[in-house]
């Protein structure tokens, strides 16, 4: 079986976890046999790997290049800012000419490479998607990581990546939810059959028991004896990064003998950074920006407790990355992996007073630490990229059954 994927980045050089997530995805159908080839928007440096790779602005298309945005995570706001800098310009591009250029570039990639599924990852490459399928007369799985209402948390979203998300959905064959709380937003938000979505969980890799990597954070823990609280993920309204620091502050009034760190980055930093300085707490708060591989890994050991209070999560990848480092977490109850988590405490991503209740209780007491990070390792180890994988084959050949039905 032959996939021809569409996605939008792919690591080292992505910005979320839609990148994780989907070339993580594409490994584990790799080694289970099926031939994928991957495509992305732009030629980027990254290692060969055991599939095929392809730069949709290396395919032999002619037509007029300009200045693009390359992030898929530009808030509504900064679409206006962007556009309004280059209204005047001899480029007016946008984010959404990207997306066009890209869709167009599809159609010479799906009369080169054959194939039995078309694979696209969220709105960024829905239009890619549904040109190849149209193409190549194959069906089309969608696959959404998260959806507008995640990403600007219910209120004050883009009509345009709206239409395009919900366009894309209608347009496929199959529709793949990262979670049960992102299958009810797609039926209810954007009116697709229940019937028509399948939920398939993301994963983590898993790792050996904890041990300490030399690092300056962790240096730092040790010469102080500090407890230390982590938040990883982008600095957005989605991920909830001003609840935290107000948790933090409450947890802070209890107990000084705890510091916190905040690994991302996004458009609400200047927003944290003043918010941290009025409540007085930078000094006992690290922003070590966005950090991936070894670095990111030291800081999942180095910390006593992990915090995820995002305020919509489709699933939340970093839970599960905390937890097979050993490292005890605490979670929004508006996540996708909340879902799949027993061992984990959950709350209201706007209840700033449970969360330092509960971050309180696990530096306090070393049995609720320890008997979270046991459990909750056993319980994240359960899910797998090769579950995720077995799961979508068995998508493809459902859909492969009824497509010869019809041609």
């Amino acid at each position: 079986m032959k996939v021809l994927m569409f996605g939008w980045e792919f690591p080292p050089h992505n910005s979320g976890g839609l990148g994780v997530a989907s070339a993580k995805l594409a490994y584990a159908l790799t080694a289970e046999g099926i031939e994928v080839v991957f495509v992305l928007p732009r030629r980027i440096g990254i290692e060969k790997g055991p599939f095929k790779i392809l730069f949709a602005d290396e395919t032999p298309v002619t037509f007029y290049e300009a200045q693009a945005l390359s992030s898929g995570y530009v808030s509504s706001e900064q679409y206006k800012e962007r556009r309004a800098l280059l209204r005047d310009a001899q480029y007016g591009i946008t984010l959404f000419d990207e997306v066009m250029r890209y869709a167009i570039r599809a159609k010479s990639i799906a009369k080169l490479e054959r194939c039995d599924v078309v694979h696209a990852h969220d709105w960024l490459s829905f239009g890619a998607g549904i040109t190849a399928k149209r193409v190549s007369k194959r069906p089309l799985v969608a696959h959404m990581h998260a959806t507008e209402f995640d990403r600007t948390g219910g209120s004050n979203i883009n009509e345009e990546v709206y239409m395009r998300e919900k366009k894309g959905m209608e347009s496929a064959d199959r529709v793949v939810a990262v979670s049960s709380l992102t299958k009810r937003m797609i039926v209810d938000r954007y009116g697709i059959a229940e019937d028509a979505v399948d939920v398939v969980y993301n994963a983590a890799d898993t790792h050996a028991d904890r041990h300490e990597t030399p690092d300056p954070v962790l240096q730092f823990k040790n010469a102080t004896g500090k407890k230390m609280v982590l938040f990883v993920g982008r600095f957005t309204l989605q991920k909830g990064p001003d609840y935290f620091l107000r948790a933090a502050d409450l947890v802070l009034k209890h107990d000084k003998n705890v510091f916190f760190v905040m690994a991302g980055s996004g458009d609400m930093e200047p927003q944290i950074i003043r918010l941290a300085a009025e409540l007085g707490i930078s000094g006992s708060l690290f922003f070590s920006g966005f950090v991936r591989g070894e670095e990111l890994c030291s800081l999942y050991r180095a910390a006593d407790v992990f915090v995820m209070p995002s305020v919509s999560e489709p699933f939340g990848i970093t839970t599960l990355e905390s937890l097979s480092h050993g490292t005890p977490v605490i979670i929004s109850k508006q996540s996708g992996v909340s879902e799949v988590l027993n061992h984990a405490l959950k709350v209201d991503f706007w209840d700033v007073e449970e969360t330092a209740n509960k971050i309180i209780s696990v530096l306090r007491h070393k049995s609720l630490q320890d008997t979270l990070e046991e459990h909750g390792r056993r319980e994240a180890a359960k899910y797998t990229w090769r579950d995720a994988a077995a799961k979508i084959i068995g998508i493809y050949e459902r859909l492969l059954g009824r497509h010869r039905l019809f041609y």
